[in-house]
């Protein structure tokens, strides 16, 4: 068990199968660390180039030496490198300008944060509420059972509606026991149990009870009310603070692009710039490395590092994009596919 459990601490660095297999696609868009993902899409962008040049007929000295394609590509590179870091990093100064605020401001957003708390550890009759996604999602779904089984003790025998209460008690904690399971097996890093909470289906959930309670308003009882009232206030928190959270995890995976891009820019900047320099000056190396042609291996990763910054990028926003077109909703309201 040990084994299994430091195996899966591995899982954001490697695509590690698990009972349903190797989703490759999703390790990539979702589990992957994003320097793991930035890693995987090098490689792979290395490996195309060098595909295509091997299988290409023209040969690669022909192209360095009587055309000026390749030098015009890596300069449109290094200008865009440039042009797309100072882009992100000003898209992050507009993120972090948020936190600059006036003391009064900054008041009201704690006060607010430590109201929303104090109000989750009433829910679950604790003296703090939790401060982490992994123990806010075991908590809620603890408390969202409990509400849920208590529909079933306020209801009556003859209610010609119990055997409705029934089942939407059982859709629910069905649901939430499944979270749980989920939130205790979790591996891969603190964004594998955030994403467990992003895709439980809560609008569904709220959207029946009101239903329920709409449909039956004139046969419930002031008590069976009572549950339902305190069920759907369950609900809009655990809402409430699932959509916190990403708020939180939007602003960190910003900063950490911009961070990350800051420090491959300055490499791939030089990289790129001696390469059109040597290029220009015709000094080419002739050094076989692993039975790999000198020009060839040169030219691939002087375009794989010319487009590493892109690639750093297109690893974060495949992440973020992901997430975002998965849980585009505001409550109850979901768009269709």
């Amino acid at each position: 068990m040990a084994v299994q459990h430091q195996i899966t601490k591995w899982r954001s660095w490697f695509p590690i199968p698990t009972k349903e297999g190797i989703n490759l696609g999703r390790w990539i868009l979702l589990e992957a660390n994003r320097l793991a993902a930035t890693g995987m899409l090098l490689t792979l962008t290395f490996v195309s180039i060098m595909s295509i040049g091997t299988f290409w007929t023209i040969e690669m000295q022909r192209l360095l030496t009587e055309t000026q394609a390749v030098q015009t590509i890596l300069d449109t590179l290094l200008s865009g490198i440039i042009l797309l870091v100072s882009i992100v990093v000003s898209i992050n100064s507009i993120v972090i300008s948020y936190d600059i605020a006036s003391v009064r401001n900054q008041q009201e957003r704690i006060e607010g944060a430590m109201t929303f708390r104090r109000e989750l550890g009433r829910l679950a009759g604790t003296d703090e509420g939790p401060t982490d996604p992994k123990s806010f999602l075991q908590m809620m779904a603890a408390s969202i059972q409990e509400r849920a089984r208590s529909l079933e003790d306020a209801s009556k025998e003859g209610d010609e509606f119990v055997q409705d209460i029934e089942d939407h008690v059982e859709s629910i904690v069905g649901t939430l026991a499944h979270l749980e399971d989920s939130v205790q097996q979790a591996s891969g890093g603190e964004f594998a149990v955030l994403w467990i909470g992003l895709e439980t289906d809560y609008g569904r959930l709220i959207n029946r009870s009101q239903q329920f309670t709409s449909t039956h308003q004139n046969n419930l009882s002031e008590s069976l009310e009572d549950r339902f009232a305190d069920l759907l206030r369950s609900l809009e928190m655990f809402a409430t603070g699932r959509a916190y959270f990403k708020t939180l995890y939007y602003s960190r995976e910003i900063a950490d692009l911009s961070r990350t891009l800051l420090f491959i820019s300055l490499p791939a900047i030089i990289t790129t710039a001696v390469t059109i320099l040597a290029i220009d000056a015709s000094l080419f190396p002739s050094v076989w490395v692993f039975g790999l042609p000198p020009l060839l291996t040169f030219v691939a990763i002087a375009f794989t590092i010319a487009l590493a910054t892109f690639i750093v990028l297109t690893s974060y926003m495949l992440r973020v994009a992901t997430v975002a077109r998965r849980t585009v909703s505001a409550g109850p309201f979901v768009l269709g596919s």
